[in-house]
């Protein structure tokens, strides 16, 4: 969102952020705060848009956030706002921009909003409105997926970076595969078994043969990658439902069991 106000969508009152209080506004035409240009530039650059990425600004205010990523990076983009006159003022400057073609904005509420397309997803919502769509972020975005807020975090799931713009924050997080419960990995001869336990990108893993246990270490989840060594050697794949799938090669497989 690209002021610092959130609309109640169930009604016709407004969540105003005044100081650190949000507070109920009976009115819908609140004060409208834009996101400072800067911000707008390092949430985009922070997300790395690359040829084919498209993006989701939920909440998405004058539009500035699409905008911008489509007319500096090339990306197809849109916007969701409750706010007609936001949504006239986007479409108003995106035409301004010359990137009517690859921007468009719709009108409703980001909670009803279909997400799974997008490989970038931007915010600017009261942390307990991030909160409230963690839950659909995790789920339905695809693993790899980048999300990027202004201002405020995600709760228990911890950015994988947070940095001050301008004395404003910005977090940024990369939507991890679900890796959790026993998998089996067969190298050659070899089968280990791996249990997983995960809390969001964090993942701490023991490895068996046998019942006996091998040292297992340097656990790292990036999106879809999964990668870790066993007694010394090194493991890299991609989760692929219930499978992992060496990355650059290998004869070994994991599969979920």
């Amino acid at each position: 969102m690209q002021h610092a106000l959130i609309r109640c969508f169930a009604g016709a009152a407004a969540l105003v952020f005044v100081g650190a209080t949000p507070i109920i506004a009976q009115t819908p035409d609140v004060h409208y705060v834009p996101t400072p240009q800067d911000v707008v530039d390092r949430m985009l650059e922070l997300t790395g848009p690359k040829p084919g990425d498209y993006l989701i600004d939920l909440g998405s205010g004058d539009g500035r956030i699409p905008v911008t990523a489509a007319k500096r990076f090339g990306i197809h983009a849109h916007g969701v706002d409750i706010d007609p006159v936001r949504i006239t003022e986007a479409e108003n400057n995106a035409q301004r921009a010359g990137v009517q073609d690859k921007v468009k904005f719709i009108r409703a509420n980001l909670f009803e909003t279909e997400i799974g397309k997008a490989d970038i997803v931007t915010l600017y919502l009261l942390e307990t409105l991030n909160a409230k769509l963690r839950p659909r972020l995790l789920s339905e975005l695809r693993p790899g997926t980048r999300v990027v807020s202004h201002t405020f975090s995600m709760g228990d799931w911890t950015a994988d970076k947070h940095e001050k713009v301008g004395g404003r924050d910005v977090y940024f997080w990369i939507v991890p595969a679900r890796v959790e419960g026993a998998w089996r990995l067969q190298n050659g001869e070899r089968a280990v078994e791996l249990q997983l336990k995960q809390t969001y990108q964090n993942v701490a893993a023991t490895a068996t043969v046998d019942g006996q246990p091998l040292p297992i270490e340097a656990v790292s989840l990036r999106g879809a990658e999964l990668s870790f060594r066993i007694a010394g050697q090194e493991y890299r794949g991609k989760v692929e439902g219930n499978a992992l799938v060496p990355s650059g090669g290998g004869d070994w497989r994991a599969e979920r069991i």
